[in-house]
């Protein structure tokens, strides 16, 4: 099949392996069933019970129930393009101040690297509702402040106490608790400075409102503290598979299903593609967690570049933990299956980027 040839050769992913050993996309029947109200909730309960018999390789997938047929896409220089540009927006966004040292920290561990998967989301998905990348950037770059702003905090010894971040030492570890709490303080203050201020005035202000809207509740109590509070709660005790929904639902999807939405919104979005965006936002973010879970319990701290096994360590309720390893590879299939189903509503060439970050987010290995 010519879609085949559109898909680079470092990027594994499950057309031939999949995630870990062995991890083809599951039939449709296997994932109509149980994720048709992935909308409105998750349930990993449900599909845990479910049974893949003879799983088909994802091009029988594609090319029958989602008719998924590329042009060709690189998706490898696409998201090295991505990065390195919403690198030099961070850089530009945060420049070295006084005061000399809180700059300095949030330099440290905004600019330590990564993938950038959240802000290239972002841009891919203002891209798709055929809006401009540059009608996006600010919020894209937003997105990362806060994410980093969690990272930071999440690092700290009355949180996971995490000495080391994508192969860094942690920043309390170089900058002092103190300072670490306030460089994600103020990181998480620029983040909505910098969307209000810098969105380029070809986006409507109500389409501004509705953004900044939409990320301050991904990240409130209703949002990411929510699912942090309540991830702490559960230490040392026996969580139910809803309990856990809930904790990574508010944990990790809200933050990423806000860089969908919100370049979806910023791009002129209509309700129909924003609501569809939304839910393969719901998919990816909740497989992000279901995969951090599992290279946490099958990778060492020198390929994740953070410290493995924490999650066991600390005695943390995770997919593999409640529904044993292949389960939640099982359930992480039917995820991405959802999430691409979501996508065949878009015209194919401007949806690629967003079936290759889900790939992506399912095969990734750190």
């Amino acid at each position: 099949m010519a879609f085949l040839t559109t898909i680079s050769s470092n990027e594994n992913l499950f057309l031939q392996k999949g995630l870990g050993n062995g991890f083809p996309l599951p039939p449709k029947t296997s994932y109509s069933h149980h994720l048709n109200i992935i909308c409105m909730k998750i349930q990993p309960s449900h599909v845990a019970k479910s049974s893949v018999s003879q799983p088909l390789q994802y091009q029988e997938v594609a090319s029958k129930p989602l008719n998924f047929v590329f042009p060709d896409f690189h998706f490898d220089e696409y998201m090295k393009t991505e990065a390195k540009m919403v690198n030099k927006a961070l850089d530009e966004a945060v420049p070295l101040q006084n005061p000399i040292k809180i700059h300095e920290a949030m330099r440290y561990s905004l600019l330590a690297g990564g993938k950038r998967v959240r802000p290239v989301l972002c841009l891919a998905s203002c891209e798709i509702v055929g809006g401009e990348e540059s009608m996006a950037i600010p919020m894209a770059c937003a997105v990362e402040m806060i994410h980093t702003m969690t990272l930071i905090h999440d690092d700290l010894p009355c949180m996971d106490n995490d000495d080391l971040r994508r192969g860094k030492p942690t920043n309390h570890k170089v900058f002092g608790e103190e300072t670490a709490i306030l460089a994600g303080d103020a990181l998480l203050s620029l983040a909505f400075e910098h969307v209000a201020a810098k969105t380029p005035t070809n986006v409507s202000p109500d389409r501004v409102v509705r953004a900044i809207s939409e990320l301050g509740s991904a990240v409130g109590s209703q949002g990411l503290v929510a699912g942090q509070i309540v991830d702490i709660a559960s230490e040392g005790k026996q969580v139910s598979l809803e309990e856990l929904e809930y904790i990574h639902v508010h944990k990790t999807s809200k933050l990423l299903e806000a860089s969908i939405v919100c370049g979806a919104i910023l791009g002129g979005g209509h309700v129909n593609e924003v609501e569809r965006l939304r839910n393969y936002a719901r998919c990816i973010g909740l497989l992000f967690q279901v995969v951090d879970d599992i290279l946490d319990v099958t990778k060492s701290s020198e390929e994740l570049g953070k410290t493995a096994g924490k999650d066991l360590e600390s005695d943390k309720a995770t997919y593999p933990k409640l529904l044993g390893l292949d389960k939640a590879k099982e359930f992480a299939r039917e995820l991405v299956a959802k999430a691409m189903e979501e996508l065949s509503y878009f015209d194919a060439s401007k949806a690629a980027p967003l079936y290759h970050l889900a790939n992506y987010i399912a095969n990734r290995q750190n």
